[in-house]
């Protein structure tokens, strides 16, 4: 691509970031669009509301399970046939969840939509920061934070919005459309690009690690969306998965620090790098943060103000809006001067707002909690995109794919973690006066936001102080087999 100033980004970036983006919208909005829809689900299949949950939590096992999988394939196959492949089944997912005739048909639908999910989530990461390049991985990474911030939020919405005056069908009918679109441009914007390496080590996929890792972080997820469904860790069906969930990546972390002639789906000595392990330990912090505060806002404007859940959903947009004008900016501003500096004062802002709402009542004017949040997710906004920017700044090119999904396996475990602490904390402060739970999970939040300022220490400062675009020498140990895949760089 030819070079340009940092703050311009060429026409041909500009299609490829807004193809890509079509893209992961379409997962961000449906997994959690069909939250709404419970309750017309239950009467339509006459099942029960627990066994239609799983079609949500089915969906979201399926992303988690799939996403270290992407990360060989991407360097097996190409990212692009990758891309297409998911998209394929995303539509496929689609197009059958409209067509479901019962309950268990629309879970084993939902899973395929997950599955090409899995996909497509840690592929717009690794496609962005290869299509940018590290000197704009800021700014781009900003722009991806703007379908981050505002998909969680518009999904219920969208969600209820659907339901006011159709049937629920049409949350997945309005999908197929999209994802063809999504797919037909993939196919004339994404750039092609070769598997990387030839040699058969490339070839191998470390099969144990599939089964031990993927599966292992869905049983944690489970566990989490477990506990939230009981308000209490105790229960068997939450320790069971828990503990299944440990015992099976204490096993893969075994497996993987092992030396053999297969390369581990995720190389743990990536950790070996004190910028990755912050930036990952920081959005792992800001993701159970900004669920936290996602999920509790809906819960006081229905239940101390008694507002419908269209009227909720609407009212809890300031958070996602904030985060999303807050996203480019901070990002393009990384680019310049580095994240740390700018990740602290975005947690300084997000602590204050959450503090604001350590203080409201059945009573406050909605004006006032929604200021808040506003500043709670632009404060987020300020934490999230220069932290993405500067994990895509120092790790190296080939590690890209590996560094996506740990990213995204750890931001899924803190968004279920953040939702299942704040279950119990609404059932243990809040059975008899509401607002107590609501002080209670916003004084957690604020908590929260404290530990990651201190893990913001440890990001990198000033631009000119970490790799623009780290070399061998800056490689965290990566796997003996792995460094044929440097041939191909950021493509």
């Amino acid at each position: 691509m030819t070079q340009l100033r940092a703050d311009r980004l060429e026409p041909a970036l500009v299609r490829l970031i807004a193809v890509v983006l079509l893209g992961g919208m379409l997962g961000i909005l449906n997994s959690t669009m069909v939250s709404v829809a419970l309750d017309p689900l239950s009467e339509e299949f006459d099942a029960s509301i627990g066994a239609i949950g799983w079609a949500s939590t089915g969906f979201l096992l399926a992303v988690t399970a799939l996403i270290p999988f992407t990360s060989w394939a991407v360097d097996r196959f190409g990212s692009k046939r990758m891309w297409l492949i998911g998209l394929t089944l995303f539509l496929a997912g689609s197009l059958a969840c409209a067509l479901a005739w019962n309950v268990g048909s629309l879970i084993g639908f939902r899973v395929v939509q997950g599955l090409g999910a899995g996909i497509l989530d840690p592929l717009v990461l690794v496609l962005l920061a290869r299509g940018a390049g590290p000197a704009r991985a800021g700014q781009v990474m900003g722009l991806m934070g703007v379908v981050l911030s505002l998909g969680p939020v518009l999904g219920p919405v969208a969600g209820g919005a659907v339901l006011e005056s159709l049937s629920w069908r049409w949350m997945f009918w309005l999908s197929v459309p999209l994802a063809l679109l999504a797919l037909l441009l993939a196919v004339k914007v994404v750039p092609a690009d070769a598997p990387a390496g030839a040699e058969p080590a490339h070839h191998r996929l470390d099969v144990i690690g599939l089964a031990l890792l993927g599966p292992g972080f869905s049983a944690l997820v489970l566990a989490l969306t477990q506990s939230a469904e009981r308000g209490a860790f105790t229960d068997w069906l939450v320790l069971t998965p828990l503990v299944l969930g440990v015992v099976m990546l204490a096993a893969y972390a075994a497996h993987a620090l092992r030396a053999r002639r297969t390369p581990p789906l995720i190389d743990l000595r990536l950790f070996r790098s004190g910028s990755f392990t912050a930036s990952v330990s920081v959005m792992t912090l800001n993701g159970l943060a900004t669920f936290a505060g996602l999920f509790a806002l809906p819960l006081y404007y229905q239940q101390a103000h008694g507002h419908g859940t269209l009227a909720a959903g609407l009212l809890v947009t300031p958070i996602g809006l904030g985060a999303a004008l807050a996203m480019p900016l901070a990002g393009t501003l990384s680019d310049r001067i580095g994240s740390r500096s700018l990740a602290q004062g975005g947690a300084v802002a997000a602590a204050l707002g959450g503090l604001w709402l350590t203080g409201i009542s059945a009573t406050t004017s909605e004006v006032w909690p929604s200021t808040a949040a506003l500043i709670m997710g632009a404060g987020m906004g300020f934490v999230g995109a220069p932290t993405m920017g500067s994990l895509y700044r120092t790790l190296p090119a080939p590690l890209v794919p590996q560094g996506s999904s740990v990213l995204y396996m750890l931001n899924q475990l803190g968004a279920a973690l953040g939702i299942a602490l704040v279950t119990v904390i609404m059932k243990t402060l809040g059975d008899g006066n509401v607002m107590d739970g609501i002080h209670g999970v916003y004084w957690f939040t604020v908590a929260t936001l404290l530990v990651l300022l201190i893990a913001t220490v440890f990001l990198p400062g000033r631009s000119q102080d970490a790799p623009a675009a780290a070399g061998p020498a800056e490689e965290p140990a990566p796997a003996p087999e792995r460094p044929a895949a440097d041939a191909h760089g950021a493509r």
